[in-house]
C-alpha cells in the first residue's frame, strides 16, 4: 500500500515538472474599439443628396426639423446648396462622430425627404433600426399607357388618398405614390406586404379584394414603428 502511494507521488511530480505544451489554438486577439478620428482612416467623408426641384419648397420650410437631429443628435455636419443649377444636400462626419453608421442613417433620411415622405416619418430611418425604403415603378409591375396608367394611379390611391392611407395603417408603412414611382418606408416584412397589395392593384385587383387579404396577413405583422 505504501509503494503504491509513493509511485502516485512521484508520478504527480513529474506531471508537475514537465514541460507545459501549447494550446493548439491560437489566442483570440482583443482589439480596442476604433475612435471617431481613427474611422475610415481618419478621413472625412462627404455626400451629396440631390434636391429635385418640386422638394426645393419643402426643403427651405423644414430645414430646422432636418438639420437639427443630424447635427445634434447625430453629430453630422450638414449644409445645403440651392442657389446653383446643381442643387444639393451635403454631409460630412467630424472628429466627433460617435460611430460611422450614422452618416448613411443621416443620407437614408435625407433621401427619403427628398422622395416625398414627411419629416416626421423620416426622422424614423435615425431613430428605429432595420427600417427602410424601398421604390419601385407601375412598368416593372405591369406596363400600362394612357387611360389605363391613369385608373392604375387612382386606383393605388383612391378616393381622397383612402386606398393608400388603408394599406398604410395596416401594414404600419409609409408610401409615396410619386406620379409612376411608388416609395414604401418600413421594416423588411411590412414592405413586402405593402409592395403585395399595391400590386395586385396594379394588375387590376377590386380594392374589397385587396382589404379583405391584407387584413388577414397584416394581423400577423409586429408592430415597428
Amino acid at each position: 500500500m505504501q509503494n503504491s502511494t509513493d509511485h502516485m507521488a512521484l508520478a504527480a511530480d513529474r506531471e508537475e515538472d514537465a514541460p507545459q505544451q501549447p494550446s493548439q489554438f491560437a489566442q483570440k486577439p482583443n482589439f480596442p474599439p476604433l475612435k471617431p478620428d481613427e474611422i475610415s482612416d481618419g478621413q472625412i467623408q462627404f455626400r451629396e443628396i440631390p434636391v429635385p426641384g418640386r422638394r426645393l419648397t419643402p426643403l427651405k420650410k423644414y430645414w430646422l426639423e432636418i438639420y437639427t437631429p443630424i447635427y445634434e443628435d447625430m453629430k453630422i455636419d450638414v449644409r445645403t446648396y440651392v442657389k446653383d443649377r446643381r442643387r444639393r444636400v451635403q454631409l460630412k462626419t467630424r472628429s466627433d462622430t460617435p460611430d460611422i453608421s450614422n452618416f448613411q442613417k443621416c443620407a437614408d433620411f435625407v433621401h427619403a425627404f427628398m422622395l416625398g415622405f414627411d419629416v416626421i416619418d423620416a426622422v424614423a430611418l435615425l431613430r428605429v433600426e432595420e427600417l427602410y425604403v424601398e421604390s419601385f415603378e407601375i412598368k416593372d409591375v405591369k406596363t400600362l399607357r394612357g387611360e389605363h396608367l391613369s385608373r392604375a394611379i387612382g386606383r393605388l390611391s383612391g378616393k381622397g388618398g383612402r386606398t393608400r392611407i388603408a394599406i398604410e395603417n395596416a401594414t404600419r408603412t409609409r408610401i409615396v405614390i410619386a406620379d409612376t414611382r411608388i416609395h414604401i418606408l418600413g421594416s423588411f416584412a411590412s414592405i413586402k406586404i405593402a409592395r403585395d397589395s399595391l400590386c395586385s392593384l396594379i394588375l387590376g385587383s377590386p380594392a374589397a379584394k385587396v382589404y379583405s387579404k391584407l387584413r388577414t396577413v397584416a394581423a400577423r405583422v409586429p408592430e415597428r414603428f
